[in-house]
């Protein structure tokens, strides 16, 4: 697999000079100052791929190109936002970028409750405690019909938690939530938004009425209007699991398991629409067999993720050491050696370690972290492919 970086454009703290040094070969990154749903020109592509050429790198997947809310719920504007999307992709190819990672998850990308929760060694991960999350959701949000998605055993311990939460607990759950998190990532919350919560609860509601069945229609129809530029260019689309892979916030989440899986490459079976294989999502579910999915998808993955969670019997759970936790990456990493071996890969959400809390790195893009995996993940790389050898030979 080819060994690339989640990378925030010229501005990121962490340098093109110190990926190439760390053994970096391929860029993951987005035109992240170009607002959502805007057209992403030629040009600016251009002048992205050249720069990161010019680090003797290249561009190897978009992460992401974000697909606009209106598009997800099927708004007034849907048409003219998948027309500028399809713009966008049309660039891109001409470029020769032509691996584009992507979500369809509503409002809320990857969602945790604590973005520095401490490890016995001092480092520090990202967490989801559910309780916490329920207290964000039926107190914080006041979510109309909140409680009913929670067990009486959880309302419980959301009654205990309100008895002591203060005031800096919940700027916490704010900013960890939907501030830190969703600002970086698909840019509908920013963090110099005055009232987070009011525009996330507006984004929300944007979605009354939609259940997974809409959700799916709608995926499906933004499919099937992008292959035909995908087919031209020879684009790999491939979606991101939902993280966590279960319904939060009362909203549809359509790329869970399995099923779901097989749905999406089904409703629209091409081969330019494919898979992001994230093993840390996809290992968040305890109904997932993540070694299981790899070996049953490897041939539609364009993309994969390597980084593994601990579950909890409670539903918390915490990213976990990259060769550690429920995820297998040492299976998940034979497994797309000996099937699609070409593909690009990132470690994804490392601890802060060793100085990283003080650098203002994106919540889970830690520098010291991060290099960590990825030289755990290159031995495992390096071993399987000796074992590959040695079985052909």
């Amino acid at each position: 697999m080819e060994k690339t970086w989640r990378w925030f454009g010229k501005k990121d703290k962490i340098t093109l000079d110190m990926l190439r040094q760390i053994g970096v070969e391929g860029i993951v990154t987005a035109l992240h100052d170009i607002p959502n749903g805007e057209v992403w020109s030629l040009e600016a592509i251009n002048d992205m791929k050249s720069y990161i050429e010019s680090y003797g790198l290249r561009w190897s997947v978009v992460e992401s190109l974000p697909v606009s809310e209106s598009i997800k719920y099927a708004g007034k504007d849907r048409d003219e936002l998948i027309d500028k999307y399809i713009i966008s992709l049309e660039n891109l190819g001409k470029a020769g970028v032509t691996t584009v990672c992507y979500n369809f998850m509503p409002v809320l990308d990857w969602a945790r409750t604590d973005l520095e929760h401490k490890w016995e060694d001092g480092a520090t991960s990202l967490y989801f405690d559910k309780v916490k999350f329920a207290y964000f959701e039926i107190y914080i949000l006041e979510r109309e019909g909140a409680e009913k998605d929670y067990s009486p055993e959880i309302l419980e311990k959301v009654e205990a938690f309100k008895a002591t939460v203060t005031d800096d607990d919940k700027q916490d759950l704010v900013n960890s939530i939907i501030v830190k998190t969703q600002g970086f990532v698909n840019g509908n919350i920013k963090e110099s938004d005055n009232n987070p919560v009011a525009l996330f609860k507006q984004l929300l509601a944007l979605y009354d009425g939609i259940d997974r069945d809409q959700l799916r229609a709608n995926m499906k129809y933004f499919l099937e209007r992008i292959m035909p530029v995908c087919e031209q260019y020879n684009i790999g689309m491939c979606v991101h699991p939902d993280d966590p892979p279960c319904q939060l916030l009362g909203l549809p989440r359509i790329v869970t398991n399995e099923e779901d899986i097989e749905w999406f490459l089904n409703a629209v079976n091409h081969p330019c629409n494919g898979l992001t294989f994230c093993a840390g999502s996809l290992s968040a579910g305890i109904h997932n067999d993540v070694p299981a999915l790899a070996k049953k998808f490897a041939s539609r993955t364009k993309f994969v993720h390597l980084r593994s969670t601990n579950v909890f019997p409670d539903g918390n759970f915490i990213e976990a050491l990259h060769l550690g936790g429920r995820a297998n990456l040492i299976e998940v990493i034979r497994i797309f050696e000996k099937e699609n071996p070409a593909l690009p890969m990132r470690v994804d959400h490392g601890r802060t370690i060793l100085g990283d809390e003080d650098k203002g790195y994106n919540a889970g893009y830690s520098f010291h972290g991060r290099m960590l995996a990825l030289g755990q993940v290159e031995g495992v790389i390096a071993t399987v492919q000796d074992e590959i050898k040695k079985h052909i030979s």
